[in-house]
């Protein structure tokens, strides 16, 4: 266990040892109340909306409201004690999540349905890559392999969690399952949908290459369609300054390839962008989003943002600029 576990974990113990001489206690299920859910990230938050449907049968919770992405995040004293009092808990499980394992250790709540989605891929999880041109990462003492946590980038991978997550759902509250099975067959229908667009889409395209001057955290989508890329960071990196060397290797890139696009991600600085087009010849090259779905704030939701419709917005992205 890394220190900022050992430190989650000393930290939880103490709150909930403190909220049970405050007489704190759950009102999920098992006190007859509704089920109430917790959601780490915004992909899963929504998935598990359009599964629960209008049913009024739970509440589910979303701790990244505030706009922090996966990578950034630590749970606050409330947060760990909303999860320890939970019925169900749904999170990615990836290396920006074993804070994990100290809050779920020390919860009140002994009977929580945990749903990590890493161990529902399984064998199809993309292990972080380094391509050419890509700013190298500081080598990891402990060796292990990492994985992209990125996975809800794949419509099709949305699918299979989906489908987990329902199963979890309805173990929980087996009196609502054949709702939750046919809202959850409802929305795949959807996901199948706009998977055969995106299908369709990198079928036609007269560019076959994506190049970020960003992170890259979409590995899962362009390989599901076949889509080559170049970026000047893994999807999980956590550097933000690129070196001379990979400006100049994805500028001759963009070149070489005849791009006239170089992709950030949503929050993004442009600057890397600004000066991979600026090394290059491709002077009027111009800069494009697509949104990694990893920093949806309340108010977006508010607003009406939701997983498919953020996947569209990408979709037309990438229509407009592939082709």
């Amino acid at each position: 266990m890394s220190l900022l576990s050992k430190t989650i974990s000393f930290a939880a113990a103490a709150m909930l040892a403190a909220a049970s001489l405050t007489g704190c206690s759950g009102a999920g299920k098992s006190d007859g109340g509704k089920l109430s859910i917790v959601c780490v990230s915004f992909p899963e938050y929504d998935w598990t909306r359009n599964i629960i449907g209008d049913t009024d049968s739970a509440e589910v919770k979303y701790l990244l409201g505030s706009g922090l992405d996966i990578h950034n995040y630590q749970p606050g004293a409330q947060d760990m004690l909303t999860i320890s009092e939970c019925d169900v808990f749904i999170y990615t499980g990836g290396n920006s999540e074993t804070w994990t394992e100290g809050v779920l250790g020390n919860a009140q709540n002994k009977n929580i349905k945990t749903l990590k989605l890493f161990d529902a891929l399984g064998q199809d999880l993309k292990e972080e890559e380094v391509r050419e041109g890509m700013e190298p990462e500081e080598e990891e003492e402990s060796g292990e392999v990492e994985y992209d946590e990125h996975i809800w980038l794949s419509l099709r991978n949305a699918g299979r969690l989906c489908e987990n997550i329902c199963n979890t759902i309805c173990e929980a509250d087996p009196s609502n399952a054949s709702a939750y099975r046919a809202n959850l067959a409802d929305y795949t229908e959807k996901l199948a949908e706009l998977d055969s667009e995106y299908t369709e889409m990198a079928n036609n395209a007269s560019v076959k290459t994506v190049l970020f001057g960003d992170r890259f955290p979409f590995r899962y989508l362009v390989d599901d369609y076949g889509i080559d890329y170049y970026a000047a960071f893994a999807g999980c990196s956590a550097e933000t300054a690129a070196s001379f060397e990979t400006v100049a290797t994805l500028a001759d890139k963009l070149d070489e390839l005849k791009l006239d696009t170089v992709f950030i991600i949503e929050n993004s600085d442009d600057s890397v962008a600004r000066s991979i087009i600026s090394n290059s010849r491709s002077k009027n090259a111009s800069i494009e989003k697509l949104n990694s779905i990893q920093s949806v704030t309340q108010k977006d939701i508010d607003s009406g943002a939701d997983y498919i419709s953020i996947m569209k917005n990408n979709l037309e992205t990438l229509r407009r600029v592939l082709n």
